[in-house]
């Protein structure tokens, strides 16, 4: 069992990580442990009255490549995970929606950040306009379950929280009939 054994350093205080460094003991050995503190996150698992998810394209600058994924972002200083799922949804995307489940949260890499994600499903959509950062471009698609097994299938590099919230979604699908 880890323990601390001595004052943190912070190493890193940016506006979206920062990185810590924790003296530890483990088997009465002393090492260190270096993490990635990182505000909470949400991510929006959209369905629209016909069946269709709301899954968005975006350039990720860290792995230099477009990924498929799911409406997301991290929940502000004082602001409820919800209603960063609400805020970020609409704004990526234009939609609102009736109907609000927390699914699950997680951690995506636990080894070396705090991050948690918060992933809600949302029903009942209606959409308005997007309300995108100047800094973002990100485009939408509506996508079929035939897409959706498609690229939870396809070994190509996808997002993981996109892979869990379609995972799930196709779970809820399936045919449970004895």
């Amino acid at each position: 069992m880890e323990h601390r054994s001595g004052p943190e350093q912070w190493v890193y205080r940016g506006k979206t990580i920062s990185v810590r460094v924790d003296p530890v003991r483990v088997n009465n050995t002393m090492t260190t442990r270096e993490v990635v503190v990182r505000v909470p996150a949400v991510a929006v698992i959209a369905e629209t009255n016909e069946a269709r998810l709301v899954v968005i394209r975006q350039h990720r600058w860290a792995v230099g490549q477009t990924l498929y994924e799911l409406p997301a972002g991290k929940v502000d200083d004082g602001e409820s995970a919800i209603l960063a799922a609400k805020r970020e949804l609409l704004e990526e995307t234009g939609y609102g929606a009736e109907r609000w489940q927390l699914v699950t949260t997680f951690y995506p890499s636990p080894g070396y950040t705090d991050e948690k994600v918060f992933l809600y499903y949302a029903s009942g959509l209606s959409y308005t306009e997007t309300r995108l950062d100047e800094d973002e471009e990100i485009e939408t698609e509506l996508w079929t379950r035939a897409q959706i097994e498609q690229f939870v299938r396809s070994p190509q590099e996808v997002n993981g929280i996109a892979l869990i919230g379609l995972q799930w979604w196709l779970c809820q699908k399936l045919d449970r009939s004895p």
